[in-house]
């Protein structure tokens, strides 16, 4: 029987000596870690690494929090605890409560990317675009008893590892939304975002950090390494159809464009076989001419009229857009449009519009155009 109680009193002093000090060494990927018992008593010795803050939890509820330093466990300085369990002043009366370790270094080599594309729509051209996006970033705790409340819960341990985990489809979709809103602000075509890359993830840090901070956590070094957007894809490949398309208008001038793209369009009208084939051709040559020799004149009137002393060109008539053999020709005149009634390449019908125009209407609809249908040929000249 002595036996016995040598043995019970010794387990209680050597399980007593066991949380004579309470510490905790943590791994460099851990952010959160629980004391392995919750069994304390008065007069412990409490160490708190530095980088490290200790935290008394009871009942779900965080009490008395300790920074770097080593301490003697005291009614004095558990004060908040105290108030609830009501420990005797001195002595070493036991006592039960969750300690928990959080680590405050920063963490700076976590991974991200995009497992599936995101949407982003292109602000100069208009046009969606998949995207994927590949970087690192680093946290750190800031705020520990908020990130205890938000995050813990009944875990023993959180790792940068679960944070990452947590917030990958939180920080995606913030990601998502942060990148179409500094594209659109700036102006940034998908095409040359990945000269943007620094501001581009500054912008992202800030705006994503607001969320972070709700969980007690900073985003640190936050990094876009790369954009990368499939070359195959056929919005990638109309979105360079249209930088190529505001590349030539930039270069040759909107008014040489149009010029040419009407000669392109009535050329190959005229290449339909057929009569109606040839018809068109002579149409084209000739209002293509008619147009020509209307543009040549004003560069011409541009360049020579450099005497402030003679009187300004003649107002220009008016021009028209008119959609004929399923393509919209732009910059005609009352003259074109006469060649194009003339050979039967227009006629009543014809969608026509012009600057002022609410929308497009019928040609016998205009009255200035009107009088063209309703022009008679004079009747053949009697024998002699």
């Amino acid at each position: 029987m002595r036996l016995v109680v040598v043995f019970l009193l010794s387990f209680k002093i050597i399980s007593m000596a066991i949380i004579d000090v309470v510490k905790c060494e943590m791994n460099d990927s851990e952010l959160c870690k629980k004391f392995h018992s919750e069994d304390l008593r008065l007069g412990s010795q409490l160490v708190v690494y530095p980088s490290q803050v200790a935290i008394f939890v009871k009942g779900g509820q965080i009490f008395d929090m300790f920074e770097a330093g080593t301490y003697t466990l005291k009614t004095s300085n558990i004060p908040l605890l105290n108030k609830i369990i009501n420990l005797p002043f001195g002595g070493n009366s036991p006592f039960q409560a969750e300690v928990w370790f959080l680590n405050l270094t920063a963490k700076l080599d976590i991974k991200w990317g995009t497992m599936t594309p995101i949407q982003l729509e292109d602000p100069k051209y208009e046009i969606i675009v998949p995207v994927r996006a590949f970087g690192q970033y680093g946290m750190k705790v800031v705020d520990p008893q908020c990130f205890l409340k938000t995050l813990i819960g009944n875990m023993t341990s959180f790792s940068a590892d679960k944070v990452n985990n947590y917030f990958k489809g939180k920080m995606l979709s913030l990601l998502n939304s942060t990148l179409a809103k500094k594209i659109a602000n700036d102006k940034i075509s998908i095409l040359d975002i990945n000269t943007h890359l620094v501001e581009t993830s500054e912008f992202c840090e800030v705006e994503m950090n607001k969320q972070f901070e709700k969980y007690g956590l900073q985003l640190l070094d936050f990094a876009i390494i790369s954009i990368n957007v499939p070359e195959d894809d056929p919005s990638i490949i109309k979105l360079k159809e249209a930088k190529d398309l505001a590349a030539r208008l930039k270069i040759t001038g909107r008014d040489v464009y149009q010029m040419e793209r009407s000669f392109n369009v009535l050329e190959t009208a005229a290449g339909n076989e057929g009569a109606g084939g040839q018809m068109i051709g002579m149409g084209a040559g000739i209002g293509a001419g008619i147009g020509l020799g209307s543009t040549m004149g004003n560069m011409t009137n541009q360049f020579m009229n450099t005497n402030p002393n003679t009187p300004p060109p003649l107002p220009q008539e008016s021009t028209y857009f008119i959609f004929m053999n399923g393509q919209q020709l732009s910059g005609q005149t009352m003259q074109n449009m006469a060649v194009f009634i003339q050979n039967g390449m227009m006629n009543g019908d014809t969608l026509v519009w012009r600057q002022g125009m609410p929308q497009w209407v019928k040609a016998s609809q205009v009255p200035e155009l009107a009088s063209l249908f309703n022009q008679q040929t004079p009747p053949p000249v009697p024998p002699m």
